[in-house]
């Protein structure tokens, strides 16, 4: 073996093989057609087939994030145009088509010109949201772009009366299929541009591809992307895009999607009005209930202010005062007069009337002075005895000491 010679593992290459896939451009966008054999859709949701044709076959896969991509029920035995990238699976070391858009091969023509119409728009910058008008929310006058008949116009009309009466609906009827549909689409979006409508609503009912491939022409892109006119787009039902998707200001999934995005519902103004007044309500209510406390705060601190409080209030407390005092002098009076019945039971104890009527008397002398020891009378004096009926005249015949044993003076 020689030396020089480097030598690499398995997954060395693998990681090789798949850098060469990865910066082939032709392999990174490519379109495949053949027949589906081993078709098997796993649990998880992808698709699992191979494509063959006289020459060979071609592993090939759908995960079901791109399931979006696929509109058919994919079955052994069909003739369809795969378009996706070829990569390869470097655990297996195995190349395969990881498809992204898988039509039946009837339609192939139709989606590779709906590629190339894509990739040439997108570079032009026609789908970039910088030049992405925004729907008005309040709206006076709608322009429709779509078919005088069919079940699209009706949807549209129907919801936008509901959600706003007063919306005028400005209908230029279209071809929406067929020979000259996407002049005659663009020739409406034109018109209603210049009229001076407030949105725009241009799409149909949903169909096959065919019946959808004039909102897939240059002509109507431009035309869009030349108004001035905030469109919505609204082709064929929620799987379905189209050009016209892309360049519109806003894609609405249906007609009827497209109405509820084109008119604000009047009834939610309503409803948001009616509960404005309900709090506004309120709020004025609980005002009036904070002013009408105040008040009657106010009114109370008057009164206590008032001079004819404060006298009514100056009366009452002279009342009280009034009151209190007699209380207090009847309490005096009433120990008074107790204490005057003591004194006086006391003074009545020590009267000499109540002595004399006890069978006492004053003694005086003949001057009236009051003889209160014997030593002060002589044999022969003269005294007066007061009694408590009257007083006697009389004459010291003896006199005695206390001890009665001993006469003081005879005559």
């Amino acid at each position: 073996m020689a030396g020089s010679q480097s030598v690499f593992s398995v997954g060395q290459i693998n990681t090789y093989i798949k850098n060469m896939f990865t910066q082939d451009y032709l392999l990174s966008r490519v379109s495949v057609k053949g027949e589906v054999s081993n078709c098997k859709y796993h649990p998880k949701g992808h698709i699992y087939f191979t494509l063959k044709d006289d020459s060979g076959t071609l592993e090939s896969v759908m995960f079901v994030r791109n399931r979006g991509g696929l509109s058919f029920s994919m079955k052994n035995g069909d003739k369809v145009v795969v378009s996706g990238s070829i990569d390869v699976y470097e655990r297996d070391g195995k190349y395969r088509l990881y498809a992204k858009q898988i039509a039946l091969q009837g339609q192939g023509e139709l989606y590779q010109r709906f590629e190339r119409l894509k990739r040439e728009l997108e570079e032009m910058g026609m789908f970039s949201q910088e030049y992405k008008r925004p729907i008005p929310k309040y709206i006076r006058t709608l322009g429709i772009v779509t078919a005088s008949t069919g079940a699209a116009v009706k949807d549209i009309m129907n919801i936008t009366r509901r959600r706003n009466p007063y919306v005028q609906m400005i209908l230029y009827p279209v071809l929406v299929q067929g020979e000259g549909a996407a002049e005659s689409i663009a020739e409406g979006i034109r018109i209603l541009d210049a009229y001076g409508v407030d949105t725009m609503i241009v799409g149909r009912g949903g169909g096959s591809v065919e019946n959808l491939w004039a909102f897939n022409e240059e002509t109507v892109a431009r035309a869009i992307f030349n108004c001035s006119t905030p469109i919505i787009s609204a082709v064929g039902h929620e799987i379905d895009t189209t050009i016209a998707d892309l360049v519109a200001d806003l894609r609405a999934p249906t007609p009827s999607a497209a109405a509820e995005l084109a008119v604000y519902d009047y009834r939610q103004t309503e409803a948001h009005l009616a509960d404005c007044r309900a709090r506004i309500s309120r709020r004025m209510e609980k005002i009036l209930q904070e002013y009408r406390q105040y008040i009657l705060n106010y009114q109370y601190r008057l009164e206590n202010v008032s001079p004819e409080n404060q006298l009514r209030e100056k009366q009452q407390r002279l009342a009280d005062a009034q009151t209190k005092l007699e209380s207090l002098m009847a309490d005096k009076i009433l120990k008074y007069r107790h204490r005057l019945a003591l004194l006086a039971e006391k003074l009545h104890g020590l009267s000499p009337l109540q002595k004399l009527r006890g069978g006492y008397g004053y003694v005086t002398d003949s001057s009236g002075k009051a003889l209160k020891s014997t030593a002060d009378l002589a044999v022969g004096d003269s005294i007066t005895v007061q009694m408590s009926d009257g007083r006697i005249k009389a004459q010291v015949t003896e006199k005695y000491r206390n001890d009665g044993e001993e006469s003081v003076d005879h005559e």
